[in-house]
């Protein structure tokens, strides 16, 4: 099992726009149409990644608790469908029904959207305030697949809180820990 960190996005960058197709649903959604009153969390996930696995059920729960305090959740997953077919937009859909995913998950196909946020892992986490202005990049918390600490999203949960509560996250930011986004030759 690889271990990629994520890369960290220096805070203060302004997300960046796209416009991508929801596996679910098969709309065309926007970060304009998505973006939350107070926040907005992109996560870059997949199918098949064991350390996304590991953490699905509390993306979940966070998901629910803070999308009613006006934080939008939004899934990616940017993986080359063609070398990991359980990853193709199909797949997710069936993905997202089965885990009953609270937030859309989009598929970018041309991993432009990986590339703007600068991804290199999944689960990789970006919380935006309500100007867009990123405030949080890295783990959900120390669990990972195997270490027997138990998940909490700590980390993640506290820098929403933080957004919600309008304070500065003073905690340090730790870059997450997973596969490696999967590139296109």
């Amino acid at each position: 099992m690889a271990r990629t960190p994520s890369n960290m996005l220096p805070l203060g960058t302004k997300a960046s726009y796209f416009e991508l197709k929801d596996t679910v649903s098969d709309n065309l959604l926007t970060l304009t149409n998505l973006k939350g009153e107070i926040g907005t969390v992109i996560m870059f996930i997949c199918n098949h990644c064991p350390f996304v696995i590991h953490v699905n059920s509390e993306i979940i729960s966070i998901g629910n608790t803070y999308k009613k305090k006006g934080i939008s959740f939004i899934a990616i997953s940017s993986n080359d469908e063609i070398n990991y077919p359980q990853d193709s937009p199909g797949n997710m859909k069936i993905h997202a029904k089965k885990e009953g995913y609270p937030f859309p998950y989009l598929f970018d196909k041309n991993q432009d959207v990986a590339v703007a946020y600068d991804a290199a892992c999944t689960p990789d986490f970006y919380v935006f305030d309500k100007n867009l202005k990123l405030t949080y990049r890295g783990q959900l918390d120390d669990s990972r697949p195997g270490n027997s600490i138990p998940l909490s999203g700590s980390d993640l949960r506290h820098a929403l809180d933080c957004l919600v509560e309008e304070r500065t996250n003073k905690n340090t930011q730790k870059p997450s820990i997973g596969c490696n986004i999967k590139w296109k030759n």
